[in-house]
C-alpha cells in the first residue's frame, strides 16, 4: 500500500500542482488583461512560431545523433529513425509521467535494437549530466552578462548584495561540508551517493575518452543552441519582447528551464516563470504571459503531434522485432 501511495503521489502531485498553477494565473488576471494574452496567442505569426517548431524537432535530431555516438562503444548501432523516434516518444511520455520517458527510452531500445536495458539507460544517464552540465554553464553565462541588473533586482526586493553574497557563501559551505562527511562515512546513504557521484563522473569523463567525442560535442553545443535559438524565435510574436537582446532572454530561458523539470512538461509554472523573468526587464504581465504560453503551447503541441506519430510509427517499422 505505501509503494503505492509513493507512486500515485509522483504522478498526482506534479500534475495537480501544474493545474492549480494554471488556474492560480488564471485568476491573478483581469478580464482585460486575459483578453490581451488570447490576442496575442491567437494572432502570433505563424513563421515565428513555426521557426520555433522546426528548431525544436531539429534538437530532438540531433539528440538521437548524440546518443547513437554514446552507444557506439558498446558494440551497439541502432538504425537512426529508430532513435529519433525513440527520442520523441521519451518526451512525449514525460509531460504525463514526469522522467518516464528516460526508462521508456531504454526500455525501447531494448525492443526494437536489442540492447540491454541497464546499457541503454546507463548512456542516458550520462545524456542527462551532461545537460545538467550545459544548463549550469547557460546559468553562469547569464548570472555574468546580466548581474548589474539581476542584483538590482534583488535589492528592489529587499535582498541586499551583502545578504546575496552571505547566502552563496553558506550554500557552498555547506555543500563542501556534505561532501566531506559523505565521503568519511561509511554508512549505506553515504555508499549510495559516493556510488551515484562516481558513476556520474565517470559518464562524463566517458565522453572525452569515446572515438567521436568531437561529433558528441558538436551535437550536445547545437542542442542548447536550437534550445535557445527557438526561445529566442518567439520574442517576434509579442511586440513589447522585440528589444529584448539574447543575453536578457537568457534569464527567462533559465528561468522556464528550471520551470520544466517541476511539473509535468512545465505546465502552468512555465509561464509564470518566463514572464517573472522577463518583468525584471521592464516587460509587462500581460506580454510576459503571453510570451510564456506561445512558447509553451508551440512545444507541447510538437512534442504530442511527433511522439504520438512516433508511438503509431515505431512499432509499424519495427514489426518483424
Amino acid at each position: 500500500m505505501g509503494k503505492s501511495l509513493k507512486k500515485f503521489l509522483k504522478l498526482f502531485v506534479p500534475i495537480a500542482f501544474g493545474l492549480f498553477l494554471v488556474w492560480y494565473s488564471y485568476n491573478s488576471t483581469t478580464p482585460d488583461e486575459r483578453k490581451q494574452i488570447i490576442h496575442y496567442i491567437s494572432n502570433a505569426s505563424p513563421f515565428w512560431v513555426g521557426m520555433s517548431i522546426i528548431l525544436g524537432i531539429l534538437s530532438h535530431i540531433s539528440r538521437a545523433v548524440r546518443w547513437k555516438y554514446l552507444l557506439r562503444p558498446l558494440g551497439y548501432r541502432p538504425k537512426f529513425i529508430n532513435s529519433i523516434f525513440i527520442v520523441l516518444m521519451a518526451y512525449f511520455a514525460n509531460l504525463g509521467i514526469p522522467r518516464s520517458g528516460e526508462f521508456l527510452r531504454a526500455t525501447a531500445l531494448t525492443t526494437y535494437e536489442g540492447v540491454p536495458f541497464e546499457k541503454g539507460f546507463g548512456t542516458i544517464v550520462t545524456e542527462r549530466v551532461i545537460d545538467l552540465l550545459m544548463l549550469l554553464l547557460i546559468l553562469t553565462t547569464t548570472l555574468l552578462l546580466q548581474t548589474d541588473i539581476i542584483l538590482a533586482f534583488l535589492e528592489d526586493k529587499g535582498i541586499s548584495i551583502i545578504g546575496t553574497v552571505a547566502i552563496l557563501a553558506i550554500g557552498l559551505l555547506g555543500l563542501f561540508i556534505g561532501s566531506f562527511i559523505i565521503r568519511k562515512s561509511k554508512s549505506p546513504f553515504a555508499n549510495k551517493v559516493k556510488t551515484f557521484l562516481n558513476g556520474l563522473i565517470d559518464g562524463v569523463l566517458s565522453v572525452f575518452k569515446m572515438k567521436n567525442k568531437w561529433p558528441f560535442i558538436f551535437h550536445t553545443i547545437f542542442i542548447w543552441i536550437a534550445y535557445i535559438g527557438m526561445f529566442w524565435v518567439i520574442k517576434h510574436t509579442v511586440v513589447e519582447t522585440l528589444s529584448l537582446s539574447v543575453s536578457e532572454l537568457l534569464v527567462a530561458f533559465v528561468a522556464g528551464a528550471f520551470a520544466m523539470s517541476t511539473t509535468n512538461g512545465g505546465i502552468g509554472l512555465y509561464p509564470i516563470a518566463v514572464s517573472a523573468a522577463l518583468g525584471i526587464f521592464g516587460i509587462s504581465s500581460v506580454s510576459g504571459d503571453a510570451f510564456g504560453w506561445i512558447m509553451w503551447i508551440s512545444q507541447t503541441a510538437m512534442v504530442v503531434v511527433f511522439g504520438t506519430i512516433s508511438f503509431i510509427v515505431l512499432p509499424l517499422l519495427n514489426r518483424n522485432r
